[in-house]
C-alpha cells in the first residue's frame, strides 16, 4: 500500500473532550500502512456548534485549515450540520466529507427509513435543509432534538443518554429502523444505544472515516 497523507477529521468545535472522543471511535479503522486519522479542533470556535452563525463561522474557519493543509488526502467535517461542505469542496482537490451526509447514506443502507437525535430543537431546521438538499425526505421517520445539550456531554453525562435513549425509542416507535447520531460527540456512547435500542446505530463520523479510506485507498 502506498504511504498517503492523514485523513484529517476537523472538529469545528474546541472541545478538546469531543476530539479525544473521535480518536478513540477512529482507532478500530486504522489500516497497517493506510492513512492514519488526525482529529484536531478550532480552539476559536464555541465549545458547541449550536447557532447558525456558529456554522457559517466555522464553515471559514474549515476553509483556511484545509487549504493549508495539501499534505492531507481526504478532510471530514465532524460536524452534523456539515459547516463549508461545499465552500471546501471547491477549494480542495482531496475528497470532503460531511458527517451529516455521510451518516444518512449509511443508515439508508442499513434500513429503508432513519431517524435522527439531534442535540437540541433549534439544530432540526438545519438538518432538514440538508436532508430535502440530498432529496431524502422521504426516507426520514423523524428527527428529535434533545434539551440543548453541548456536544461533550452527548458522549459523557448519564443524564444525556438516558434523554437520548428516550428519543430513540420515540424514533423507532415512529418506523425508524436505524437510527443516527446528530453530532460527533455522541461517539463513546454509540455502541450502548445501539444496544439499548436493537436497530442500526450510525456513529457518523466513522460512516464518513469509511467512505473516505474508500476514496483513497488505491
Amino acid at each position: 500500500m502506498t504511504p498517503q497523507g492523514p485523513i484529517l477529521v476537523i472538529n469545528p468545535n474546541s472541545s478538546t473532550g469531543v476530539t479525544q472522543g473521535l480518536v478513540a471511535a477512529l482507532a478500530p479503522y486504522a489500516l497497517p500502512g493506510g492513512p492514519a486519522f488526525e482529529c484536531i479542533d478550532i480552539p476559536t470556535s464555541p465549545a458547541t456548534i449550536a447557532t447558525s452563525e456558529d456554522v457559517a463561522r466555522s464553515g471559514l474557519a474549515l476553509a483556511e485549515i484545509a487549504r493549508g493543509r495539501p499534505d492531507a488526502s481526504a478532510f471530514i467535517i465532524a460536524c452534523f450540520s456539515d459547516p463549508g461542505l461545499e465552500l471546501l469542496r471547491s477549494l480542495v482537490p482531496q475528497p470532503v466529507l460531511g458527517i451529516q451526509e455521510a451518516g444518512i447514506l449509511t443508515a439508508m443502507a442499513r434500513a429503508d427509513r432513519f431517524g435522527i437525535i439531534a442535540l437540541s430543537e433549534r439544530s432540526v431546521a438545519r438538518h432538514l435543509l440538508r436532508i430535502r438538499q440530498m432529496g431524502v425526505l422521504d426516507r426520514m421517520a423523524g428527527e428529535v432534538g434533545l434539551s440543548g445539550v453541548s456536544a461533550l456531554d452527548a458522549g459523557t453525562c448519564d443524564k444525556v443518554l438516558t434523554e437520548t435513549l428516550e428519543a430513540g425509542r420515540g424514533l423507532v416507535r415512529q418506523g425508524a429502523g436505524a437510527i443516527v447520531l446528530g453530532c460527533a460527540g455522541f461517539a463513546p456512547r454509540r455502541r450502548r444505544i445501539e444496544a439499548e435500542l436493537g436497530v442500526p446505530v450510525i456513529d457518523p463520523v466513522q460512516a464518513a472515516a469509511v467512505i473516505a479510506l474508500g476514496a483513497v485507498i488505491a
